[in-house]
């Protein structure tokens, strides 16, 4: 299983970024994004299902991240609008998510840094 995520970059506050996720080998129930900011625990961003397409949002990114899924070219993506400097930290892909934990992640991509500033 492959999961290459792609797309971050430096954006001034109140741009926008498309994270993409293509994954490879096997197909999940659940896809999803976490994030993690320098001295600070990877926390949950989003995940989605893949038939369903009902999505959930960490409160800190509702209304403004939107999760996706194109089941054609087997990517995830993740559309971040009116992003802030406190958005800074590396997103990760992840799928086979059980819990938006850590711990309820069966797979995980490599980052991706997404730099917001000021």
């Amino acid at each position: 299983v492959q999961l290459q995520a792609s797309g971050g970059g430096l954006v001034q506050a109140g741009g926008s970024l498309r994270l993409s996720c293509a994954d490879s080998g096997r197909t999940f129930a659940t896809y999803g994004w976490f994030r993690q900011a320098p001295g600070k625990e990877r926390e949950f961003v989003a995940r989605m299902y893949r038939v369903s397409k009902t999505t959930y949002y960490a409160d800190s990114v509702k209304g403004r991240f939107t999760i996706s899924r194109d089941n054609a070219r087997n990517t995830v993506y993740l559309q971040m609008n009116s992003l802030k400097p406190e958005d800074t930290a590396v997103y990760y892909c992840a799928a086979g998510i059980t819990s938006p934990t850590v711990d309820g992640v069966e797979y995980w991509g490599q980052g991706t840094q997404v730099t917001v500033s000021s």
